[in-house]
């Protein structure tokens, strides 16, 4: 596959899954919290490709996610930014190739954000109840995310093909 057809291929993912997120999953309350497909999404292809792009990925999504919701511009963008990175980090090395990694991704990204985004809203002056986001909201969107998990993960996996094709590096050779 080359490097246009990936390109194109995840930003009509990430298109998708944001535009999606912004209308039809913002609505959704599950027991007072919210599955987060863009998040889920975004893991998926970190896990798939790599960090690079997971984070450009992750830039991309949350970027048409605030412009879309009218949100505070760059917040979703820096969060899911780095969930690309460290998730499509950990598929580079120690996830290659193991059947939990998506869910465990899932898992850790959902608390992660969840917590993170507490943060940078508490910094930027925003009004926001520490046990709202942090307890109440936690456990439907850890649920919400892992149920959403395992469908977009093979669906990115077919669409950008297997995540045990990472590009080899070729083995260094000392001289002398």
């Amino acid at each position: 596959m080359t490097r246009f057809a990936t390109a194109l291929k995840v930003g009509v993912l990430v298109f998708v899954a944001a535009i999606v997120q912004a209308t039809l999953f913002g609505s959704i309350d599950l027991a007072g919290g919210r599955p987060d497909v863009l998040l889920v999404t975004v893991v998926a292809i970190a896990l798939v490709r790599g960090t690079t792009v997971g984070a450009v990925a992750g830039f991309a999504g949350g970027l048409l996610f605030d412009l879309a919701t009218f949100g505070t511009l760059g917040v979703t963008s820096l969060l899911l930014t780095l969930a690309g990175y460290w998730i499509g980090r950990y598929g580079e090395t120690t996830g290659r190739g193991r059947a939990h990694a998506p869910l465990l991704s899932v898992l850790v990204m959902t608390m992660a954000y969840a917590v993170a985004a507490y943060v940078l809203h508490t910094l930027l002056g925003d009004t926001v109840s520490a046990r709202i986001a942090l307890v109440d909201s936690m456990l439907a969107a850890v649920v919400g995310n892992l149920l959403l998990a395992l469908p977009v993960y093979a669906l990115v996996g077919r669409l950008l093909g297997s995540p045990d094709r990472f590009e080899r590096l070729p083995a260094v050779r000392l001289l002398g």
